[in-house]
Formats: C-alpha cells, structure tokens, sequence
C-alpha cells in the first residue's frame, strides 16, 4: 500500500477502536474543592469508604471516576475546621454525555468496551465543591454547672 493513502486506512481504523468519552476526557477528573471560610481539613472517601484524599481548602482534589466494568466511582467529602460544625458533600457519577458520541463515531466498540473499561463514560457532579461551614455552637459553663 502507497504511504499517502495510508493517513485514510489509519485515521477511520482509530475512530472505529477508540472510545469517544475516552477521547475526550480519559482518566481522573480534577475537582476543585473550596469552603467558607477557606482553611478547613477536608476528608475524601470513595463508595468503598476507603480513605482516598485530604486536602485542606483550597485544593484540586484528583479523583478516578471508574469503579468497575460499568460501574462509576462516588465520593464523600467530609470537612472539618476548629470553632466549626462538621460538614458533607457528596460527589455522584453520571454517564457523560460523550458517551453517546459512540453512536457516531465510537461504534458497539467504543460504547461496550473501550469506555466502560476506561471509566470514560463517567463524570463527577458536582464539578465545583463549594462547602459553607456553620460556626459551632459554644456552650456557657455557669459556676454552679461544673
């Protein structure tokens, strides 16, 4: 085969093998992680209750989206700041909506394999982490209380 033809038979042999969410975004998504007031220690466990991530805000947390073969990855967010409440915030995978590119260009291959497989087909919801802390409540010790 002629090396100029080759660029046709190579670019439609990778569209057809590649996943399109795969092209798009492979890999961990980066999630910025932020509190008011800024400074607070944050926590990251992922659906396993592992301990995947600290941080104390601001910070870019980076996190896999994949769980398993068809499975995305959940995360929660648990912060804590002296003089402050403790606080959650969960972050929920969704299918992508690259996913469904491999109706065009990613075919059955894309759409059962390479995605899936890659964790591509997932994103994390919220995108932005933004957490409001609650000052904590201090109690009155009266003399006649102790």
């Amino acid at each position: 085969m002629s090396a100029r033809f080759m660029p046709l038979v190579i670019a439609p042999a990778v569209i057809m093998l590649a996943g399109c969410a795969t092209i798009v975004h492979n890999g961990p998504r980066t999630i910025p992680v932020e509190s008011t007031p800024p400074g607070a220690f944050v926590s990251i466990y992922d659906r396993s209750n592992a301990l995947v991530s600290t941080g104390t805000t601001p910070f870019i947390a980076t996190l896999p989206v994949k769980f398993g073969y068809f499975k995305g990855q959940n995360y929660r967010l648990v912060f804590g700041m002296p003089g402050y409440q403790a606080a959650e915030s969960n972050l929920e995978s969704s299918v992508s909506g690259w996913y469904f590119g491999n109706i065009l260009f990613g075919g059955l291959l894309g759409m059962l394999v390479v995605d899936p497989l890659t964790g591509a087909m997932y994103d994390l919801k919220p995108q932005k982490v933004e957490q409001p802390l609650t000052a904590a409540e201090m109690e009155l010790v009266e003399d006649g209380d102790r």
